[in-house]
């Protein structure tokens, strides 16, 4: 499977990561990548940077290394309305947006409420991903969810992290069959991800790759091969922010 990009990645920003950026974009160039996006944790995460670190992103060469850099954020997901924790003047700013539900920013709620939490943030034109949303502790409707990803270009992620046996998130790759099948349905894009945490681990698809082939996943649909064809879609979904 081709795989030239990771735009879920970590840095020492995210109060729990151990890299920096430059750690990371090295990593990207060693890993043979041609697009690296950082999205370090928004601040409702516990520990993590204040509003004012997605504010100077203009600082950033957005090619270095060898390789195109854009800098993002991983948005906490927070009602089940899906909100967000950054406000609208920030979200401009950013080149794109991963959306997650993490336990420390909402409380898993019922099928029905995380559901409706993550096509709520599907709304929001500067979330492109939503981020490991097989996650078991927050069960959804799969067959709901990939219909509004389909309709909205939303990419549903792989997270590489969420399938490792040691990790916080057991029983995801299980409920990545069940997402999976839904996206075969619908013909829903999906997207790779690391959530790296340190550089080592900066492209580092193994978990995800692996999952993909036991599902027998289209790699059609499976937008790593192509990063023009990410920005592509970033670009499209930014386009229906309100000016």
């Amino acid at each position: 499977m081709k795989d030239f990009l990771d735009v879920h990645t970590h840095t020492i920003a995210s109060g729990h990561a151990y890299g920096t950026i430059r750690d990371n974009a090295n990593a990207a160039k060693a890993a043979g990548l041609k697009l690296l996006g950082i999205a370090d944790h928004a601040p409702n995460m516990p520990g993590s940077c204040h509003n004012f670190n997605f504010l100077n992103f203009k600082v950033i060469p957005r090619e270095a290394y060898g390789i195109k850099l854009i800098m993002g954020a991983e948005l906490n997901i927070i009602d089940y309305s899906g909100s967000t924790d950054l406000p609208g003047q920030i979200l401009k700013k950013l080149d794109y947006a991963v959306a997650s539900l993490h336990d420390p920013c909402l409380d898993p709620g019922s099928v029905e409420e995380n559901t409706a939490a993550l096509v709520g943030v599907m709304r929001n034109p500067h979330v492109i991903i939503l981020g490991h949303p097989d996650n078991p502790q927050f069960p959804v409707n799969f067959d709901v969810v990939a219909r509004a990803a389909k309709e909205t270009g939303v990419l549903l992620e792989v997270n590489n992290h969420s399938y490792v046996s040691t990790g916080h998130r057991a029983g995801s790759r299980e409920q990545a069959k069940i997402m999976l099948a839904a996206c075969k349905k619908y013909g829903t894009a999906v997207i790779m991800g690391s959530d790296a945490h340190i550089d080592f681990d900066v492209g580092n698809h193994k978990n995800s790759i692996a999952v993909l082939e036991e599902n027998n996943f289209p790699e059609e649909f499976v937008v790593n091969s192509d990063p023009d064809r990410f920005l592509e879609i970033v670009k499209f979904r930014k386009s229906k922010a309100p000016k």
